[in-house]
């Protein structure tokens, strides 16, 4: 979340002052308009007058008569005074109406602010409620959850029976995935055993021919292909958005396991094995997280050139347990690193090439580090080659860490060696 973002008002503060500056405004409104009344009020009571002016018909008398008037000078100093009297009760009397008038407005406007707050947070409650449940789904995996808002039928009403109707839909959709990828499982992957069998078995038969045998190990090949093809398309529609059985696991562990499984081909290929593993422990499927790192280390191996080098380093830092793989190779270009972790992509010459895997490595790679709540990143290297490092929400070390099945525990060291 950027600054700007943090400075941005949230919905109960905008309503807030949404509602205390309408009261403000309409107070304001309301004390103007006292103010001209008042005044206006004040304008039209007179001074008694020495001299009253009366016109009868044609003839003008002035009352009272001036035969009546002693002294004609006091009555004007009197009436001056009365003047400057009533002009200074009128200016006081308005002063004091806007002053008052604007401590009163201030006062009930601070209290208007504070019961705005507050019914601003009553009002959205709802919505809270809301929010809440979508974020404990989107943690959790557990569709299962619902809002079930019991309240007036308005707006939020609607929202939340919208939200539980998507909630229902999209777990009838997963659950129907899951239930596709198990019986896919099953059915791709029982054929292409039996034909890999009988292939094996008419190769390894004593009458076959040199062409019988070259034939077996072309469509064995071709199989085995089809096999991996398979077994990511499954993974792959199996991490994409379904839930995950999450376990602490040290990626350090995983990283060790799967650099000592691929060392043969590393070795095969002239590629030289560089390790640093710290702890770097998460939460996570360990099936899952165990294809991730392999498929990163598998692409590295693949996609690297005859007497190249693949690095792998393990880490927390900054609340994120994360694994880097490095390797050198041809040079990716900046533009389309995206594009390799679509399905199916490969880059340059590897597009033509199927012994290099069937495109679907860091597409998996990416829908595993979603489900787990992750992020992948990918950044050429100068020279050739790429920089990936894959980040999973850390978890707290635990004093008695067990590794996962089937998974050995690597020292937490640098080493340089083939592999």
């Amino acid at each position: 979340m950027t600054f700007t973002d943090r400075l941005r008002p949230t919905i109960r503060m905008r309503l807030t002052l949404l509602h205390t500056g309408l009261f403000l405004g309409a107070g304001i409104l309301l004390l103007g308009l006292t103010y001209f009344l008042v005044k206006n009020n004040l304008d039209n009571q007179a001074v008694p007058k020495a001299n009253r002016v009366f016109e009868v018909g044609e003839v003008t008398e002035t009352y009272p008569p001036p035969s009546e008037r002693p002294d004609a000078l006091i009555d004007q100093k009197f009436e001056g005074a009365l003047v400057k009297v009533q002009e200074d009760y009128q200016q006081k009397t308005l002063s004091a109406l806007l002053t008052q008038g604007a401590i009163a407005l201030g006062l009930v406007g601070a209290a208007g602010l504070g019961f705005g707050w507050l019914l601003a947070d009553r009002a959205l409650r709802p919505v809270h409620k809301i929010t809440e449940t979508a974020g404990r789904v989107a943690r959790s995996h557990d569709l299962t959850e619902r809002i079930g808002y019991e309240g007036p039928r308005d707006d939020v009403k609607e929202l939340a029976d919208t939200f539980d109707t998507m909630l229902g839909r999209l777990a009838r959709a997963f659950d129907g995935q899951r239930r596709f990828v198990a019986n896919a499982s099953h059915e791709l992957r029982t054929p292409l055993a039996i034909n890999r069998t009988l292939i094996d078995v008419a190769v390894r038969r004593a009458d076959a021919t040199g062409d019988v045998k070259r034939l077996g190990e072309s469509l064995l090949v071709v199989n085995g292909r089809h096999e991996r093809l398979i077994d990511g398309l499954l993974t792959l529609a199996g991490t994409e958005g379904v839930a995950v059985d999450a376990g602490p696991l040290d990626l350090a562990d995983v990283a060790g396991h799967v650099l000592d499984q691929a060392a043969p081909e590393a070795r095969a290929r002239g590629v030289t094995s560089r390790r640093a593993l710290g702890p770097a422990v998460t939460s996570g499927d360990p099936v899952l997280v165990e294809r991730l790192v392999q498929n990163l280390v598998e692409n590295a191996v693949r996609h690297n050139r005859e007497g190249g080098e693949l690095s792998v380093a393990t880490r927390s830092r900054d609340g994120w347990a994360e694994v880097a793989v490095s390797n050198t190779g041809p040079v990716v270009p900046a533009y389309e690193v995206e594009t390799i972790f679509e399905p199916f992509r490969r880059l340059g010459n590897d597009r033509l090439r199927s012994d290099r895997g069937s495109g679907l490595g860091l597409s998996i790679v990416r829908a595993t580090a979603g489900a787990h709540g992750g992020t992948v990143t990918a950044v050429p290297r100068p020279g050739g080659g790429l920089d990936v490092t894959v980040r999973l929400p850390a978890r707290a070390p635990q004093a008695a860490l067990a590794p996962a099945a089937g998974l050995a525990t690597p020292d937490v060291r640098s080493e340089a060696g083939s592999g």
